[in-house]
């Protein structure tokens, strides 16, 4: 079995899983969350890097050839240390992808204004990794980020649709719009974020593109995999899905049947 690892510090990665399954649902699928870990998202650069430098490790070890950081704060603080210095000396044909650059390329298309506003951890505020992508691929954009602490507790803990959820995103909203009012496509720069969309929405603007990435990601998942038939072929094609958490599987199972609308049964492991 040579499955496609996807990885993230906690669930919200489930909803990039999700979106990739149902667009590629013959590959065989391993999910690793960090539960007992996460979040990610307050943690220091080199905590984030030694923490998914061995979930990738792990995953590698259970037969994954590619690997997606399915974790905005991962891919930011270290997808790059990861591909530059680790690969090549632990197997240079296999590969690890993040959820950043995905995002970055489409948003240019959907914006009229040029004004982009990020939902993100402040992990991923801090590493200013959106703006300097987004530079990169579309260097006239102004992008403005607003840190949102309080959101992936809300969703973990099953608050994302009650009315105590309102506050939190309402204030969020209004902190972004008041820093660029310009703002006309908003990027969800966090893997749990899309649970909170039907509340967002109803703070933003009507006529505000609210960008989820797991589409994305899937679509630029299924383009480098049609670019690198090399790596098409290593991956086996069963369609199954297997779950690995840091984290008890009973509340693991509870918690990730939001994200994937289905039963599963995760298995536990100690990463090291």
């Amino acid at each position: 079995m040579t499955p496609i690892g996807i990885f993230d510090s906690g669930y919200g990665g489930l909803t990039i899983l999700r979106q990739i399954r149902q667009l590629m649902p013959q590959y065989d699928y391993l999910y690793l969350g960090d539960n007992a870990r996460a979040p990610y998202g307050t943690r220091s650069f080199e905590v984030v890097y030694e923490f998914t430098l061995q979930a990738v490790k792990r995953l590698f070890q259970e037969g994954c050839p590619l690997v997606i950081l399915a974790c905005n704060t991962a891919s930011a603080k270290a997808l790059r240390s990861i591909q530059q210095n680790d690969l090549p000396g632990i197997d240079p044909s296999r590969r690890v992808l993040g959820v950043v650059r995905p995002t970055a390329e489409i948003v240019g298309e959907m914006t009229k204004t040029k004004h982009i506003g990020i939902f993100a951890t402040p992990g991923t505020v801090r590493s200013n990794t959106y703006e300097l992508e987004i530079a990169k691929l579309h260097p006239k954009l102004k992008v403005t980020g607003v840190a949102c602490p309080m959101w992936v507790p809300l969703v973990e803990n099953n608050e994302a649709h009650l009315p105590g959820a309102d506050y939190f995103v309402k204030k969020k909203a209004e902190e972004l719009l008041a820093a660029d009012p310009l703002i006309d496509t908003v990027i969800l720069g966090c893997t749990h974020y899309p649970i909170l969309l039907e509340k967002i929405k109803e703070f933003m603007p009507q006529g505000i593109n609210i960008i989820p990435q797991g589409k994305y990601v899937a679509d630029s998942l299924q383009n480098y995999l049609h670019r690198h038939p090399d790596m098409q072929q290593r991956l086996s094609q069963n369609g199954t899905l297997h779950l690995l958490t840091t984290e008890q599987p009973s509340q693991f199972n509870e918690n990730a049947s939001i994200f994937l609308n289905n039963p599963v049964e995760a298995q536990r492991i100690i990463l090291q």
